[in-house]
């Protein structure tokens, strides 16, 4: 291929790719990673650059087509060593929520409390849906700075066993295609593929948990997990495309152990909860439901539920957290890993350590 210009190269992919329905055809594996290479590396107008990324998503991606975009992504990480003998990576939609408030962000210290050392990957909100992320609770209400501080977030996930990893830091030339991406509209390959990266790499286990909205991208997703650093990557398909799992409605959750058979599992909470915490989690749902999906509204309340365990958030979160950590294997039960986050949740612990992660950055 170096015999021939970058933009002759992308020519090419755009023929093969923007033929129409009946007309184009596939990239190969190979074609695919120099494609999105060259985009990452502004080799082709941005013209081109947004033709392409239009043509992919209307095509519909080939699973080789994804494990070779993915390849062009993950080439541009270094992942950085972090000593813990286990680590969860929880990476949902990185164009946010909305519609149903979500306390993920705050799910994650009582995950690391009960034993599983955990971040989020984020990015400050991405089109179209533009909504809510870890990132952005982070930034636009905890004012931390976005920007230029990875090597302090890496810090802090390893001194508290749990913080937050942005896109900017680890993959800066992804951030770069932010406004093409607002101004293509339709969510890119790069909305699936930003998710099952590896920014940060423990010298222990490796866990992923991440999701998938429409059905056939998990193929893509576990395919990928075969051919990552992970040991684990748990792929679901939660509220509002996010790891909430099984709260909803039932979830389809698949689990990847390297190169090992796809195990696929079924989640819905009636079944994973005692009847008790059946009703709580059911009665906490409805009430969110009722509640507008805003960041200080979702800010307060996770507070709420981090200081003492209170209100329709902390069920939430634990139900959230005894899942995640029950699919790694930390806990027998869901409902043991249940009981586990309440009492961590009335301690206030959670609430303590967070605010002292945010003063690290502020102070």
């Amino acid at each position: 291929m170096s015999d021939i210009s970058p933009e002759e190269r992308m020519q090419g992919y755009l023929q093969k790719i923007a033929a129409g329905p009946k007309l184009s055809k596939d990239l190969t594996e190979n074609e695919a990673e120099d494609a999105l290479s060259l985009i990452l590396d502004e080799k082709v107008s941005q013209v081109r650059i947004g033709v392409f990324l239009i043509a992919a998503r209307m095509k519909i991606e080939t699973v080789q087509e994804n494990i070779g975009y993915w390849r062009a992504l993950q080439k541009r990480i270094s992942p950085k060593k972090i000593v813990l003998d286990k680590l969860l990576q929880i990476a949902d939609p990185f164009d946010g929520f909305q519609r149903i408030p979500y306390f993920g962000f705050y799910a994650i210290p009582v995950i690391a409390e009960m034993g599983l050392p955990v971040y989020g990957h984020s990015a400050l909100p991405l089109p179209p849906k533009s909504g809510i992320t870890f990132e952005d609770l982070l930034v636009n209400h905890y004012q931390v700075i976005p920007f230029g501080k990875g090597e302090l977030r890496i810090q802090q996930i390893q001194k508290f066993k749990f913080g937050f990893m942005n896109t900017g830091d680890c993959l800066p030339e992804l951030e770069n295609l932010r406004t093409i991406r607002a101004e293509i509209v339709k969510r890119p390959m790069l909305a699936t593929l930003e998710k099952i990266l590896m920014p940060l790499q423990a010298d222990g286990k490796n866990f992923l948990a991440t999701t998938y909205f429409h059905r056939g991208y998990e193929i893509s997703l576990t395919e990928i997990a075969k051919r990552s650093q992970f040991d684990r990557v748990i792929v679901g398909n939660g509220m509002e495309g996010t790891t909430l799992f099984g709260i909803h409605k039932e979830a389809k959750v698949f689990i990847q152990d390297g190169d090992e058979e796809t195990q696929e599992r079924s989640l819905i909470f009636s079944k994973m909860f005692e009847e008790e915490t059946t009703h709580q989690i059911a009665e906490s749902h409805e009430a969110l439901k009722e509640i507008e999906s805003q960041r200080e509204t979702i800010a307060k309340l996770g507070e709420q539920a981090l200081k003492k365990g209170e209100g329709p958030a902390a069920i939430q979160i634990a139900s959230q957290a005894s899942c995640l950590c029950h699919l790694v294997d930390i806990f027998q039960s869901p409902q043991e890993g249940f009981d586990a986050a309440i009492k961590i949740l009335k301690s206030g612990v959670c609430y303590e350590k967070l605010m002292q992660l945010v003063e690290a950055f502020n102070p």
